[in-house]
């Protein structure tokens, strides 16, 4: 009511239901409460074609929408259809002309009320140099500090005046630190400098480390000649938004465990670690922590790294030039089938609980964690293809006619494999049916990280299948017969575009399907689902 009294225009109608319906199609919601009890005179905005999910409709037909209240559908990729049937429902009176008038007249108001029909350009309001400005900054980092929560601490913080400390990992993208909605969509394809004025985790502890006397080193795969003193692993999920974020369950890199890795490597060498967690909510990350000495829940942190380095890092002195003082805000679990968790729940049983965190006044002793998760990491795996060398449950690396496949080092020890092609032949993908519907509404890829050893003869195809007569493919040959040989790089495939070739999205059981003639070899090292850069276009448009 606050919102409405003070002049609100729009409002946006979310995907969620309410006892079941969705709201989008709510006219209780929508119009008895929204615009008769409250009084709102703006105009009611679906979501991305949130009214193809109100029971009876589809992305192109939904007259529920319009005469529960919506005045304006929100249909990228549907609105021609959307448009001509919604015009046949005026026609034939299933959408009265009343509620077409009222839903216009509420969006002409606005525009009106916005200046949009005015002969001059609107005034520019704001102080924009005020964005980024110190004081802001300042209060940003602060908040950042306060934010963070020490789940373990075995005395290896605060790091001490004049050590020496490697830093790995993830420390120095404050893409990831930002996560998703930050300047993309889903917060990725963005690099440093994209962020003027930021500061990022690593330069934040090289600034702290120094100023005390010490030492910092960026190493992200942790490898190191001179012996440092402790270790700093920055860690976490990838920035994700809206479905994107969705998971099955709450274990931590299900079936690719490449960060758990970097930590016991740098334990197995006698180097005390502390991990910073990045992450959104709270993950079951056991194992991660059990490698840990110290485990520092950062959440996302964003663009002010140097407020994580104000508490790890001690001054001159030797003291802690500022204390944990966070605590969870969510329970945090023991099992990754916990979910929902929630103080006062029936069986409620965290790991650590709500309200929980350690700090340098108040420390306190982990013991080891059980590391039994109680799921599958297989069902998570929707999006990942081949990654550390294989192909997670519940997929299948596969080979079909004159196609031979060699385990090779690439970042790692046999982390890739070299397809040769003999004869004409497909390299594969299988496993069990998974609805990529989402996924290719929302402008996904499959995404190939490779390497051209030898150059393409004859044709290249790239597909996927669900079966019988349901497959779509493209030719992709100029994109493997224009990359230099011997150089890694990596390619976009859209999922539109196969859906565009004839495949149904909704049950696919083969994601990856490369096809190719004698002669070609093709070095892989990383298949997987992920948001499309903006210049990808399908191959042959």
């Amino acid at each position: 009511p606050p919102s409405i009294d003070a002049g609100i225009l729009t409002v946006m109608a979310s995907f969620s239901s309410w006892n079941g319906v969705k709201h989008t199609g709510n006219k209780t919601l929508l119009t008895d409460v929204l615009k008769d009890r409250l009084g709102f005179t703006g105009f009611v905005v679906g979501d991305w074609n949130a009214h193809g999910q109100v029971d009876g409709c589809s992305n192109v037909s939904c007259p529920q929408a319009l005469n529960a209240g919506l005045d304006m559908y929100m249909a990228p990729d549907s609105w021609q259809g959307l448009f001509d049937n919604t015009l046949k429902q005026v026609e034939g009176g299933e959408i009265p002309m009343a509620r077409l008038d009222d839903a216009v007249r509420r969006i002409l108001r606005v525009k009106v009320k916005a200046g949009l029909f005015d002969r001059v350009a609107p005034p520019v309001q704001g102080r924009f140099e005020r964005v980024g400005a110190p004081d802001h900054r300042a209060l940003a980092r602060e908040a950042v500090a306060k934010s963070l929560v020490l789940l373990k601490n075995d005395g290896v913080l605060p790091i001490k005046a004049g050590a020496k400390v490697l830093v790995a990992g993830d420390a120095d993208d404050i893409g990831k630190a930002a996560g998703g909605w930050t300047l993309s969509w889903q917060g990725t394809g963005n690099t440093n400098a994209d962020f003027p004025n930021a500061q990022s985790i690593w330069s934040g502890l090289k600034e702290a480390v120094e100023a005390a006397g010490g030492k910092a080193t960026l190493s992200k795969d942790g490898s190191f000649t001179d012996r440092p003193d402790v270790a700093v692993v920055v860690f976490g999920e990838t920035p994700y938004a809206e479905f994107q974020g969705d998971l099955q369950h709450l274990e931590y890199q299900p079936g690719d465990k490449t960060d758990l890795a970097l930590l016991k490597t740098l334990k197995a060498q006698g180097v005390p670690v502390v991990a910073v967690f990045l992450s959104g909510r709270p993950l079951w990350a056991n194992p991660e922590i059990n490698a840990s000495d110290a485990f520092v829940a950062a959440w996302l942190p964003g663009s002010e790294g140097g407020g994580i380095a104000d508490v790890l890092v001690a001054g001159k002195d030797g003291k802690p030039r500022r204390d944990f003082t966070g605590k969870l805000s969510f329970s945090w679990p023991r099992r990754a089938d916990q979910g929902p968790l929630n103080q006062g729940d029936a069986g409620y049983d965290p790991q650590f609980a709500y309200g929980y965190g350690l700090s340098y006044a108040r420390p306190g002793k982990v013991a080891q964690l059980s590391e039994v998760s109680g799921v599958s990491g297989a069902s998570a795996n929707v999006d990942k293809y081949f990654v550390a060398g294989r192909a997670p449950a519940p997929w299948l690396l596969s080979t079909a006619g004159g196609v031979t496949l060699t385990a090779i080092d690439a970042a790692a020890q046999e982390d890739a494999r070299l397809a040769a092609w003999t004869g004409p032949g497909a390299l594969l993908v299988n496993g069990p049916p998974a609805d990529l519907t989402r996924q290719t509404t929302g402008d996904l890829s499959i995404a190939l990280t490779y390497r051209v050893d030898a150059k393409v003869a004859g044709p290249v195809g790239f597909s996927v299948s669900c079966g019988e007569g349901c497959a779509g493919g493209v030719d992709v040959t100029k994109i493997f017969a224009e990359a230099p040989v011997g150089e890694w790089r990596k390619t976009q495939i859209k999922l539109s575009c196969l859906k565009a070739a004839g495949a149904d999205m909704s049950r696919i059981s083969s994601p990856v399907v490369l096809s190719a003639q004698a002669g070609f070899k093709l070095a892989f090292r990383e298949i997987r689902l992920e948001p499309t850069d903006a210049h990808v276009a399908c191959p042959g448009s």
